[in-house]
């Protein structure tokens, strides 16, 4: 069996400061926006999402909403995808966001529930971006950017005892 090395990308600590940089990069960039609704992709979107929840609801007063998308990465249909109970997105800015951007294809199938509910503006946000999709689909927020091999995997992690956050390059 091949022995995987495991680098750390990510600390708990350099987490936090790229959650509160895109944070601050989504109200920026949603500045006209009575409301901004976040939607993360579970289970570990849904978590980065959460995190920055936490930061822009005390940086502004902005109305802030927070849901969350199923979708089977292993057979993603049209079908398997679960949009939480979040309130009506019409006209409303969605960012739409995702532990890490591997090939695109989560993040197609995530988008199609939100537009059919007729967003105003919908964006992404990535704590970990690849830098080599497969789909059309780029991150408008970026914590980090790694030019990685197709053979290497970025992987995030909550350490459940801990709370500990990290990243790792795989």
């Amino acid at each position: 069996m091949k022995d995987l090395k495991e680098t750390l990308i990510l600390t708990h600590s350099e987490i936090h400061q790229k959650i509160t940089r895109m944070a601050w990069q989504i109200l920026e960039n949603n500045y006209d926006a009575n409301r901004i609704v976040l939607i993360g992709v579970e289970k570990k979107g849904s978590l980065v999402a959460e995190l920055i929840y936490n930061v822009l609801t005390t940086i502004t007063e902005v109305s802030i909403s927070i849901g969350s998308v199923f979708v089977d990465k292993e057979n993603p249909t049209l079908e398997s995808i679960k949009l939480s109970s979040i309130d009506e997105l019409i006209d409303v800015n969605v960012v739409l966001i995702d532990d890490v951007l591997n090939s695109g294809k989560t993040l197609m199938y995530a988008t199609l529930p939100i537009l059919a509910q007729g967003p105003r503006k919908l964006q992404t946000a990535i704590l970990a971006n690849r830098d080599h999709t497969r789909f059309p689909i780029k991150a408008d927020f970026v914590g980090i950017s790694l030019a990685t091999t197709l053979q290497e995997h970025i992987q995030f992690t909550k350490d459940k005892s801990s709370g500990e956050m990290s990243v790792h390059l795989i």
